[in-house]
């Protein structure tokens, strides 16, 4: 009989899928970790095409096939979904393709780097940042970066929402809420939200009181994946004691950066970070009405992969964005730092 831990995969005569049967989870030993068997499957994955995959890495289609066989009869899972005339990475080959992919650029950057006695190899360092975040704060200031240190390129991806980092970063800053993860966090800043809004209608309705100024004008939401719309503002009003308001009036956007920039044309209130536009408050072109802030327990954190802190490009640009953005940063560098008032 064959042992519980096996798996078993069985051709389909209707199916371009093979069927894979998974048996009793065992804990995975890396003296077996099928090491050609993921580079098969990684040139797989980015060609797309066992064709293409055996004609880059010049072995057969067939031993290609069988590698990937291999992993998927480990796992107890495709990897791929076969279609006549498309092959296409199942959500398990997705999150294998970025953990096997980190793997191997770890394994080639620590060569490099032994190889070099230390001096730091030019490579890309994939990171992932909020839009807003990213716009306002640390592309106006990635030169600086650059300047000191050529040697490293920045791929900076900024998709849209919150929670952990995706698995192919390199390092992250995300919006978040404190939770326990593998990576190591950084604090860089919790978050204060404030109302903001142009002068001129901060100058139209001076002397109003916090509730009639919010009834009077355009509430402006930012969209959090999960949420009501109404959530932040709802959750702002309690806190300050301000009664029941209709919000319903109102427009919605994506980030914080696309609210404010309809807020600076004129119209509208939005309730931010105020640190993310700093530059604009000093500036005037942005003012705070009132002192009254919302912590929703969200911050800014830096995460980086525990195996990645002796990555000599990693650990350089973690320390520049802490120095840069964390809460210890110099006054000239660091956010602006709001105290909750409740004036």
């Amino acid at each position: 009989m064959p042992d519980e831990a096996e798996r078993e995969i069985h051709s389909d005569p209707f199916s371009l899928q093979p069927r894979i049967v998974p048996m009793a989870k065992t804990i995975m030993d890396r003296r077996w970790l099928p090491l050609n068997a993921m580079r098969a499957f990684e040139g797989v994955a980015k060609h797309c095409s066992f064709t293409a995959a055996a004609n880059a890495l010049l072995i057969s289609q067939s031993a290609l096939s069988r590698h990937v066989l291999a992993i998927e009869r480990l796992i107890g899972t495709p990897l791929f979904d076969r279609k006549p005339h498309a092959l296409v990475l199942t959500s398990a080959g997705q999150h294998l393709l970025a953990a096997v992919s980190k793997s191997f650029d770890r394994l080639e950057y620590a060569l490099e780097d032994i190889g070099s006695r230390g001096a730091l190899v030019r490579r890309t360092l994939r990171v992932h940042m909020p839009p807003s975040f990213a716009t306002h704060l640390a592309v106006p200031i990635l030169r600086d970066f650059r300047q000191e240190v050529p040697d490293i390129e920045i791929d900076i991806v900024s998709p849209y929402g919150v929670g952990s980092p995706p698995s192919d970063a390199d390092i992250a800053v995300v919006y978040a809420k404190p939770t326990v993860t593998d990576f190591v966090t950084d604090l860089l800043w919790p978050v204060h939200l404030s109302i903001l809004c142009h002068p001129d209608l901060a100058k139209r309705h001076a002397g109003k009181a916090l509730a009639g100024f919010i009834e009077a004008n355009e509430v402006v939401h930012v969209r959090i994946p999960d949420l009501p719309r109404h959530h932040i503002w709802e959750k702002f009003a309690l806190q300050a004691g301000i009664g029941p308001i209709n919000f319903g009036r109102s427009l919605v956007f994506d980030t914080a950066a696309l609210a404010v920039q309809y807020v600076l044309s004129g119209d509208g209130i939005a309730l931010v970070d105020a640190n993310l536009f700093s530059n604009e408050l000093a500036e005037g072109r942005l003012v705070r009405p009132f002192e009254v802030m919302l912590d929703d327990g969200y911050g800014y954190y830096l995460f980086t992969h525990p195996d990645d802190l002796g990555d000599t490009a990693i650990a350089l640009f973690r320390s520049w964005l802490i120095q840069r953005f964390g809460i210890g940063a110099a006054p000239e560098t660091a956010p602006v730092r709001l105290v909750h008032s409740s004036g």
